[in-house]
């Protein structure tokens, strides 16, 4: 499931409801990602987070395809926000369930990995210099690497 949304969401009711039921679900990972108030030692006020509607959705539908694909996944979530959000603010929850932990937690690296280099979001800090947009990071790209076919 992908949710591309303004509003915040809560974890326990969201992890709840991936599972409810499905007593063959074995294990549970999950990544939340947050906003922090520093960022390559620079003050981060706020983060204004844009994305293109439509095309956001499906390319994360694809990358949800492909963890479907590699791995044996009862249920999967995909939750992004955008807008203004500020530090310590919810950004993003990727959730996978399978009937073995290594699917789980393999399957949820994958795709925060994945989202870090593909997903069409751009990020603007607020900084005390002024707003800045948020560059991709070779680290991000080293890690989303080992994911390749």
């Amino acid at each position: 499931m992908i949710r591309v949304q303004r509003e915040d969401f809560d974890l326990g009711t969201e992890l709840r409801a991936l599972t409810e039921g499905n007593h063959a679900i074995g294990g549970l990972a999950s990544f939340v990602g947050l906003v922090r108030d520093m960022a390559g030692g620079e003050k981060v006020g706020a983060m204004t987070l844009e994305h293109y509607p439509g095309m956001t959705e499906k390319m994360l539908g694809r990358i949800e395809a492909e963890a479907l694909e590699r791995w044996q996944l009862d249920a999967s979530l995909i939750i992004h926000r955008y807008g203004h959000l500020e530090p310590g603010d919810q950004i993003v929850l990727v959730a996978t369930a399978s009937p073995h932990r290594q699917a789980a937690l393999e399957s949820c690296h994958f795709l925060i990995d994945w989202l870090k280099t593909k997903a069409p979001f751009w990020k603007l800090e607020d900084t005390p210099d002024g707003g800045k947009w948020v560059d991709a990071r070779d680290s991000d790209d080293e890690a989303a690497a080992r994911w390749a076919k």
